[in-house]
């Protein structure tokens, strides 16, 4: 390792062809009159980027560069290899342990006695990386804040307190003085640092969940799951009273599924979250939907439609009334799809009503109802006094059974615009699907103005997307001539590495014409339902994907994924 004065950077820029003249004397004009060191200066004052600028220190020193992320580091090696103060006051992380070995990540070199320093401190050899300062106080921040938290909280345990196991075991120590209390100050703290950390993370989902000997917890980012904690098990009732008191649920309560929601903020913007606990093997698994209005209600042109399909379902969602269903499993946009739909043609003329179990995210623009089966409010019985109410557009969170279906449709039937949703494959086993619920076919006919079908495939990363040259598989899978390129990402600290970057809807559409109404009358095979909407120029699920891959929006990865079975 080769020690490195961060007043000789500049010129080893310079020097490197990673600046040219005119900027470097920028930068010492800049120099001049600011009291920020010579690194900090170089990043804020836009001459370098910070990664890259603290890759070419890692080079002049002869280190490794890493660039940390919290999601890929194991919470017990970050907090228990270096005190928290210690990182933060040298700004250094331990990221991995192996062995006798512990690497870890500076901002800032230390010299060669302080690295013998922490080797005999630590007891290891040290394996030290370079890596940018941001990176570093991110991770500081995130693992130590919570860590604090939670020695804290564990500290108010005397002696060996009630160890909840679950619900198929239990082990009772009678020595316990006492447990945690959900209001106390650290189980509150662990909590928001949990919260602030899936924020930061743009996590869709929070999974807390108990097993025999600690706490998992996982955030589930574009549509992948990410192991992020495992904590100790004595804390699982004190954080999970905490989170259900603020969901405003009932504590007492652990042999129930229970629903709930918390509403918060989050860089100056209101978030939803929604709760949900059911009762496992080793306790309560709890998880919470994070709703983010600027993701749930969305201009429906960026949503992921197709000119043609754009335009057939702006004319599905436009007519006077009848039903228009929007398919796909859990997890596939459908809400999104639908509150968008509902601000496109909300207007102060319109009277919209929404039924859901329970309301994804309340807001002012629509009188939202709430399904509540203890006291007797259904779909059924809110839809028959939603029409006292003179509606004009009513969406149906979801259509279960057949009394719900055919309520919705009766209510298309009497000059309302329904919207709602099913869990089905694809349009036409939709239709098949209702049939089997007991619908008549008549009422197929009269009321159904369209369908919908969707998923949701992550997006190539915009900062490392590259352009390669796909194999004979990929070529086959997407139907393209060999020479052709194709879009992928590459992996950067943007997309932790991953190749995507959020998450874009890939849509089959399919408007009832009067074809289709033929063969639904005389109960048509699923088959014969299809060939008709194809003739009539719908476009599959599949092959929505594959356009989506032509067009340099996703993957060929991706495209299987999500249309696995030919769809």
């Amino acid at each position: 390792m080769r020690m490195i004065s961060p007043e000789a950077v500049p010129d080893t820029l310079l020097r490197d062809g990673l600046i040219s003249e005119s900027v470097y004397k920028r930068f010492q004009r800049l120099s001049e009159n600011s009291s920020e060191d010579t690194l900090s200066l170089l990043v804020s004052s836009g001459i370098i980027g910070e990664e890259k600028l603290y890759k070419h220190m890692a080079e002049l020193a002869g280190v490794p560069y890493t660039d940390l992320d919290p999601l890929d580091l194991d919470y017990q090696v970050v907090t228990e290899c270096l005190p928290g103060a210690y990182a933060q006051a040298k700004g250094i992380v331990a990221f991995k342990e192996d062995g006798g070995r512990i690497f870890l990540a500076a901002s800032t070199l230390p010299t060669p006695v302080q690295i013998d320093d922490m080797a005999n401190m630590l007891g290891k050899e040290i394996v030290l990386h370079l890596s940018r300062p941001r990176a570093i106080d991110k991770v500081i921040k995130q693992f130590y804040g919570l860590h604090s938290s939670i020695l804290a909280a564990t500290k108010e345990l005397s002696g060996d307190d009630i160890v909840d196991i679950g619900n198929l075991e239990r082990y009772v120590d009678s020595t316990a003085d006492r447990s945690i209390e959900p209001t106390d100050k650290p189980v509150i703290n662990a909590v928001n640092h949990l919260f602030q950390h899936a924020f930061e993370e743009r996590a869709s989902d929070i999974h807390i969940e108990p097993h025999r000997e600690n706490i998992i917890v996982r955030f589930r980012i574009d549509g992948v799951l990410h192991l992020v904690y495992r904590l100790p098990k004595k804390l699982h009732f004190a954080i999970t009273s905490r989170i259900k008191m603020i969901s405003g649920l009932n504590i007492a309560e652990k042999r129930r599924p229970q629903d709930g929601r918390i509403r918060t903020h989050y860089d100056g913007k209101p978030v939803e979250i929604r709760c949900s606990t059911v009762p496992v093997a080793f306790g309560e698994k709890i998880v919470l939907r994070i709703l983010d209005p600027a993701i749930l209600m969305q201009e429906l042109s960026v949503l992921g439609f197709d000119k043609r399909d754009m335009g057939v379902y702006m004319d599905m969602i436009n007519s006077p009334n009848g039903l228009v269903l929007v398919t796909g499993p859990t997890g596939s946009g459908k809400t999104t799809t639908l509150y968008s739909s509902l601000i496109t043609i909300s207007s102060e003329q319109n009277n919209i009503v929404t039924i859901e179990d329970p309301v994804e995210f309340i807001t002012d623009e629509f009188n939202q109802i709430s399904v509540q089966k203890a006291i007797d409010l259904t779909f059924i019985t809110a839809l028959r006094h939603v029409l006292r109410q003179d509606p004009d557009i009513i969406m149906v969170g979801e259509i279960r059974d057949r009394e719900t279906a055919i309520s919705a449709m009766r209510s298309a039937l009497t000059g309302h615009l329904v919207l709602s949703t099913l869990h089905t494959n694809d349009t036409a086993s939709t239709m098949v699907r209702l049939m089997d619920m007991g619908v008549e076919p008549y009422l197929l006919v009269s009321t159904l103005r369209g369908i919908v079908a969707q998923r949701l495939v992550r997006s190539i990363c915009p900062h490392c997307r590259e352009e390669y040259t796909p194999d004979e598989t990929e070529r086959g899978l997407v139907g393209i001539e060999p020479g052709t390129k194709l879009m992928r990402g590459a992996g950067c600290k943007e997309c932790r590495n991953t190749g995507y970057r959020g998450r874009i809807a890939v849509f089959e559409v399919m408007p009832v014409d009067e074809s289709i109404r033929q063969r639904l009358a005389r109960r048509a095979s699923l088959d014969e339902i299809r060939d008709a909407a194809l003739s009539g120029g719908m476009i599959t699920l599949r092959e929505a994907g594959i356009r989506k891959v032509l067009g340099g929006i996703t993957t060929v990865s991706e495209l299987v994924r999500v249309t696995a079975g030919g769809l």
